[in-house]
């Protein structure tokens, strides 16, 4: 399920932020962008998403900053007189050359590489252990606006179980009449086709129509479909990562749903067919968001 979490902190001249992102996966995949120099953070924060998390794609990103001023450039003592001392040798050379320079300036020597440097902080013992815990404070946050999530979805899927149930009903209740206007046609069919002919034989019709009755039976495929919904219904009452086993689901569904129009022979059941598969490649969709 898509959800967001971020926290800011700080420890002394140490300020961070933390930032959660995740949608939808198949399986596990956790992706940490942290700073270097907290040794052993991001083996711990990838525990910890790894225990509280079971599917999806997530990032984690930590930003860290320190306001102190031992943050700005250093000089480099040693690099600074390798370089001063070069500078002396060339000017010496021109000299005794006959060839006149410029003096550099400050701000020459200090464009040689490795004269200034970013200072680089102290590792602070207690830096790692306050990341971690605001670490589960936001997992915590995270897991809450998945839950909400989780529970709108639940709520739509419920809704969408209740209107597939529904056209179930409206397709029973249509059988009665689909087989009165099925003996009325084929009645019309061979009235048509004997006009000029010897009559019908009853006997045969009959073995006809149950024939007929036998290859367009759909209460199979009708009383498949309510038990897909009572499955569906216990799976969403249970809780917990149910989206694939609610994704197979849909897949039975919709085959039954299949069958039922390719067996309608009806234009009322074939559009209540049409209308379940509408429904169900609606919860298909939904499904494919829940964990």
């Amino acid at each position: 399920m898509t959800a967001f979490a971020s926290r800011s902190g700080s420890l002394g001249p140490a300020g961070w932020t933390w930032d959660l992102r995740g949608v939808n996966g198949r399986g596990l995949d956790l992706r940490l962008r942290l700073p270097e120099g907290q040794e052993g953070l991001e083996a711990a924060a990838r525990a910890r998403l790894a225990a509280a998390l079971s599917r999806g794609n997530v990032t984690l990103t930590l930003k860290l900053a320190r306001s102190d001023a031992a943050q700005g450039p250093v000089l480099d003592d040693d690099e600074l007189a390798r370089v001063l001392a070069a500078l002396d040798a060339v000017q010496s050379r021109a000299v005794d050359m006959g060839v006149t320079l410029g003096q550099p300036t400050a701000a020459d020597v200090l464009a040689h590489r490795g004269v200034l440097t970013q200072a680089r902080p102290e590792a602070d013992p207690e830096l790692s252990p306050a990341l971690l815990a605001d670490l589960d404070a936001l997992i915590a946050e995270f897991d809450a606006m998945r839950a909400a999530e989780g529970a709108a979805l639940a709520s739509a899927l419920t809704t969408r179980i209740d209107e597939i149930a529904a056209l179930v009903d409206r397709a029973e209740a249509r059988l009665p009449n689909r087989a009165e206007q099925t003996r009325a046609a084929l009645r019309r069919a061979l009235d048509a086709i004997t006009a000029e002919a010897a009559p019908v034989d009853e006997d045969r019709l009959a073995r006809e129509l149950a024939l007929l009755a036998v290859k367009a039976d759909v209460t199979e495929e009708l009383d498949r479909l309510r038990a897909h919904v009572q499955a569906a219904r216990d799976l969403l009452g249970q809780g917990g990562a149910v989206g694939r086993r609610l994704d197979f689901l849909t897949q039975e569904f919709n085959r039954e749903a299949n069958t039922l129009c390719s067996k309608a022979q009806d234009t009322a059941l074939t559009r209540i067919g049409l209308d379940l598969k509408a429904v169900i490649d609606q919860m298909r969709e939904q499904t494919q968001n829940l964990e």
